[in-house]
């Protein structure tokens, strides 16, 4: 049985409330983390302790597990010209900043207009419930 502290290797398969395949590891080597140790989304972590080798669940997990509300404050504007390249933008596209602590950050592209950018820096999935079918496929000790 999976406990805290052990390697997982699973296969996943994780969709939206319209049933959209977001993510999967269908094709590729099984996902790889420490369980407990906060790699993976809060529920995933959850569902995954107890599993047995060769078990498959599927689990709904609620976005305050996954990868929280949406916030409105995370919806930011700045004048264009504090943007690299900005000329190059399109509304709907993704970019990566750097936080203040160096770590890279994604945000859409909401909008562009009269020289102000407006980025979204939710995270997609945010403020979604979501389904995942996971395959416990082996388990090592740390």
């Amino acid at each position: 049985m999976a406990t805290n502290g052990q390697i997982a290797h699973v296969h996943y398969r994780g969709t939206d409330d319209d049933g959209v395949v977001f993510d999967s590891t269908e094709g590729i080597e099984p996902l790889r983390f420490v369980i407990g140790s906060g790699a993976v989304i809060h529920g995933f972590d959850r569902a995954v302790l107890g599993m047995a080798v060769g078990e498959t669940v599927t689990v709904r997990i609620p976005c305050a597990e996954a990868f929280g509300e949406r916030r409105e404050d995370a919806i930011q504007s700045v004048l264009a010209m504090t943007v690299p390249n900005a000329q190059h933008l399109q509304e709907g596209a993704t970019i990566t900043f750097n936080a203040p602590d160096g770590e890279p950050v994604a945000a859409r592209v909401l909008s562009i207009q009269n020289g102000t950018v407006t980025f979204d820096f939710n995270h997609r999935l945010a403020g979604k419930d979501l389904t995942f079918e996971i395959t416990l496929v082996d388990l090592a000790d740390a």
